[in-house]
């Protein structure tokens, strides 16, 4: 069996420096198009998409051919290369489409690398107002250089959760988010990964979506359990790298516990 912490360990300073220029070239990308004419293209799937979108994800996968060829790579808008390489680049280049066309500073980039589909490395980062969280395998979440932690004694009756939009939740799932935020404190919709990075400083202390795709989430793994947070699907399991996954983190165990009576049977 590989030693996947000792093997990420042995080279975390060079991929997570790696990732932070990730996200730099993201950004150059991403900011000139903020809140300026931009057309916007629907997908099969009827998502949005812009060119801030395909430019940045490029610029990203360019630098990773350069530094890595023999990684995989697995994104949003141009889809995987070398599947079978066991060290994966899994990008979003703005997850939140539909918040960076409405002119919101809602939305973020997403960077995971993951080592035999066992989510190492994830970013979160925020064009606009220049916010980054950064997790990595055995090492501490980073906001903006800093220590984030969340809330580690946040009861239910006391928590604030998040949501992306409910229109992603089955009627079954509806019912039972409705149920779960009625037991809470303060809930907020919209954010997409931002919720999670709040999540990750300890400014919200749930946050859950519907079914998603990795590259939605393989990013939040590090982020939120470097913090102090936990995060799995709605069932309690570990998120699937090579599927769909409906997704829940929170501030700590207890908490975690506490939401999944609501969820598990949705």
């Amino acid at each position: 069996m590989t030693d996947t912490p000792a093997l990420f360990a042995a080279q975390a300073d060079a991929l997570v420096a790696f990732a932070h220029d990730l996200a730099e070239l993201a950004r150059a990308e991403i900011r000139p198009h903020f809140r300026q004419p931009i057309d916007v293209v629907s997908k099969a799937d009827a998502s949005p998409v812009t060119i801030a979108d395909r430019n940045a994800e490029a610029a990203m996968r360019k630098a990773i051919e350069a530094r890595y060829p023999d990684h995989g790579i697995f994104g949003e808008e141009y889809g995987p290369v070398r599947t079978d390489a066991a060290w994966q680049w899994i990008l979003d280049p703005i997850d939140g489409t539909k918040s960076f066309v409405s002119g919101l500073p809602i939305f973020g980039t997403l960077i995971a690398l993951t080592f035999e589909n066992r989510p190492v490395l994830g970013v979160i980062d925020q064009p606009i107002m220049a916010d980054r969280w950064i997790g990595a395998m055995g090492r501490p979440t980073e906001f903006n250089g800093k220590p984030a932690r969340t809330n580690a004694d946040r009861g239910l009756k006391d928590a604030v959760v998040m949501t992306t939009y409910v229109d992603s939740f089955t009627e079954s799932e509806l019912a039972a988010f409705t149920t779960l935020r009625k037991a809470c404190r303060i809930n907020r919709m919209s954010g997409d990964c931002i919720c999670y990075g709040m999540l990750a400083s300890g400014f919200a202390d749930l946050a859950l979506d519907g079914r998603m795709q990795p590259y939605d989430y393989a990013a939040l793994g590090p982020v939120v359990a470097g913090a102090g947070g936990v995060i799995t699907d709605w069932e309690g399991r570990p998120l699937d790298m090579r599927g769909r996954s409906r997704v829940l983190a929170a501030a700590n165990p207890a908490l975690h516990r506490a939401a999944l009576e609501y969820l598990s049977g949705a």
